[in-house]
């Protein structure tokens, strides 16, 4: 064990820092989908032709070995949403700052949204995905839209007498994938009767996911953030793009004022 030790060089050091960042931002990227339990199954399944062969399982051992001998296949088969995403995070550069000009134009957007329907007390819940797949939260619930971020289409969707204005809306990769999205609620009872529906559900998706989330009182006009499960105070447009760039961009130097427009 010492050799080993020993023969540890600085090379072998960055090798194993490598493959760790690797795995890291593997299990991130998976975090709180169903290709977390997906890959577990796979691992176990591993483990169990390991040990049929170890103890002489001769039949065990070759259905589980023609199994794996697929795994590949299999992989790419099951996770290939995930795989994607992943592909798409390395091509991801932001050495010419358009990356970054691209998620301040959305973060402009967001907020002036925020700001009308606050100042015009219309309810609103605005889920931004960051590295958690939101897919399973979709199953069943919201529209699919895939449409650009503005603040005319935030607003048309959660103003009273669209179809859609109950539920959240669901922001991923840069567009709006779905609106009128049922979350799941928060159970804290520390959250007091001032938080209705919406905030309660803003707690509970950032309990189970990385997600951020906006919420936009109808009586209050206020507007909160809730991120890993705690809210924010009320917050003004200024303070909201500040949280936002702190999570999602470099700091701004401007400010976004109260837009009643």
């Amino acid at each position: 064990m010492f050799e080993i030790i020993r023969n540890i060089g600085v090379f072998d050091i960055v090798d194993m820092l490598i493959i760790a960042a690797v795995i890291y931002n593997i299990l991130l990227l998976i975090k709180g989908t169903r290709a977390l339990p997906m890959l577990m199954g796979i691992i176990l399944i591993i483990i169990v032709s390991f040990a049929a062969r170890y103890l002489g399982l001769k039949t065990t051992s070759w259905v589980l070995d023609n199994f794996t001998g697929y795994i590949f296949i299999i992989i790419v088969v099951l996770f290939q949403q995930e795989i994607r995403r992943a592909l798409a995070f390395i091509g991801e550069t932001k050495v010419f700052g358009s990356q970054a000009k691209a998620k301040s134009v959305i973060l402009d957007e967001i907020v002036k949204a925020s700001t009308i329907l606050a100042n015009r007390q219309i309810g609103a819940l605005i889920v931004l995905q960051r590295n958690t797949d939101l897919e399973h939260f979709l199953d069943d619930t919201g529209q699919k839209l895939d449409c650009i971020i503005s603040r005319e289409m935030l607003i048309s969707l959660f103003i009273p007498y669209s179809p859609l204005h109950d539920g959240a809306v669901i922001i991923s990769d840069g567009r709006i994938a779905t609106a009128g999205s049922i979350l799941p609620l928060t159970r804290k009872t520390e959250l007091g009767k001032n938080y209705g529906t919406r905030h309660r559900a803003a707690v509970g998706v950032t309990e189970e996911t990385d997600a951020i989330a906006i919420a936009v009182s109808e009586e209050k006009g206020s507007i909160t953030v809730a991120q890993n499960g705690e809210l924010s105070d009320e917050l003004n447009a200024e303070k909201l793009r500040e949280v936002l760039d702190s999570i999602f961009a470099k700091p701004s130097k401007s400010t976004v004022k109260n837009d009643n427009n």
